[in-house]
């Protein structure tokens, strides 16, 4: 009978570890001066395959994401030439 509870408790430890918050990934984790990635200036890079990503460049820290369409799909809309990154992602802290 014990070793039916311990099968029935590994489903029940399972969901409950799903329940745990990780870190709030809109904002910037900055030891200086932290705030709002909205708040920062984006640039774009252009992958091998001419797709493009945002970039963020905030001094100690960097910040990379695909950007994608409104349906999930990946954007490659020739923006700069594979593998260069365009805009004012360099602008980096104010505190620095």
């Amino acid at each position: 009978m014990t070793k039916l509870k311990l099968i029935a408790a590994i489903p029940v430890a399972c969901l409950l570890s799903a329940c745990v918050v990780g870190p709030d990934k809109s904002r910037d984790t900055g030891l200086i001066d932290r705030k709002s990635l909205s708040q920062l200036q984006a640039g774009i890079w252009v992958d091998p395959n001419g797709c493009d990503h945002w970039i963020i460049d905030d001094g100690l820290e960097g910040y990379l994401s695909q950007r994608l369409d409104r349906y999930g799909k990946p954007v490659c809309s020739g923006s700069a030439p594979p593998t260069v990154a365009t805009g004012n992602f360099k602008r980096g802290s104010d505190a620095f």
